[in-house]
């Protein structure tokens, strides 16, 4: 662990120039001490690091000086997976890849040429990626490097779950096939005893044992596949039917960040107000779920809509909102 430490140490002063001792023991993980005896340790195998002094002070290597141990073939395994989450510096971390990829990025920058690394760190100047959704904290998830590992490994888990519900289960076992990040929020994809394979959120495992039993994975099971299917199978059977709303300039604003791509599809099929509307306001027709949530969605909307049919949903919405404005005075 420690030659890996030192490598990326005298990578990190290749990459980006002078570095201080704080600002190096962040980068590793390790202590301010810790990089004081890995910068004595480079000085002694014969790496040129220069300490300079004051305010601007710092650790750098010699002008001039580069290293040839920059080639790919120097990742380790671990590092070389971790490369596919190199978008996500987040989930990577939630899957205890942190260090790892931070590790292979410093690597893979060292061995590019000089002109795409330098477009590689722009790059990452410019763009970064933050998964979870806004006004919502990331779900706890402390068994997520535990199922991470043992999908890697394919070792059966021994689990206990607590469903939507709120039902309880325990020591069910399953086939961890893959972990898909939506929206945040981390699921596991897995096959269960009745050898159907289904969606977990990571969130809501209480306690996870890894088996020492292994298991074989599905002959043409493809984790992408699957969960396309998943979430194309849970739309058509959250949209139970179609509200026909009056939406107001605002309400127009509105309907798209509140209902996602559904909002889009109905300004895209929205028609002209009635002849007894509000001038500028418009029509549309928006897929809902069942009645009990697009009653709490729409109020979302507050007065910048109108539910103009089907008349029961309008009716639920209209009583409602007089139980509110009871309860309120």
């Amino acid at each position: 662990m420690r030659a890996d430490r030192l490598l990326s140490l005298l990578l990190l002063l290749q990459n980006r120039g002078r570095m201080t001792a704080p600002e190096l023991a962040a980068e590793l993980e390790v202590s301010v001490r810790t990089v004081y005896r890995d910068i004595e340790a480079l000085g002694a195998s014969g790496v040129p690091v220069q300490a300079d002094r004051g305010p601007a002070g710092g650790y750098r290597l010699m002008d001039g000086y580069r290293t040839r141990l920059t080639g790919l073939t120097g990742l380790t395994d671990a590092q070389a997976g971790s490369l596919f989450l190199a978008g996500a510096p987040g989930p990577a971390q939630d899957l205890g890849l942190g260090a790892d990829l931070a590790a292979a990025q410093l690597k893979l920058q060292a061995a590019l040429p000089a002109a795409l690394a330098e477009r590689a760190r722009r790059l990452q100047d410019r763009f970064h990626l933050d998964a979870p959704a806004w006004f919502r904290d990331a779900d706890p998830v402390p068994h997520l490097a535990r199922i991470a590992q043992a999908v890697w490994d394919q070792r059966v888990l021994l689990t206990h779950y607590r469903r939507w519900s709120g039902e309880e289960r325990a020591g069910r076992p399953l086939h961890p096939l893959g972990l898909v990040l939506k929206g945040g929020i981390w699921y596991l994809v897995a096959r269960a005893a009745d050898e159907r394979v289904r969606s977990y959120r990571v969130s809501r495992f209480l306690a996870v044992d890894t088996s020492e039993e292994g298991f074989e994975r599905p002959d043409g099971f493809e984790l992408a596949a699957y969960w396309a299917e998943s979430a194309r199978r849970m739309e058509e059977a959250t949209r139970q039917g179609t509200a026909r709303l009056l939406l107001s300039p605002r309400g127009r604003r509105l309907l798209p960040m509140q209902f996602g791509a559904a909002g889009v599809r109905a300004l895209a099929g929205a028609g002209p107000a009635g002849p007894g509307d509000p001038e500028g306001w418009i029509r549309v027709d928006l897929e809902v779920e069942s009645e009990a949530v697009a009653v709490g969605d729409l109020l979302r909307l507050g007065t910048e809509a109108e539910v103009l049919a089907p008349p029961e949903l309008r009716r639920a919405l209209a009583a409602t909102v007089a139980a509110l404005a009871e309860r309120y005075g």
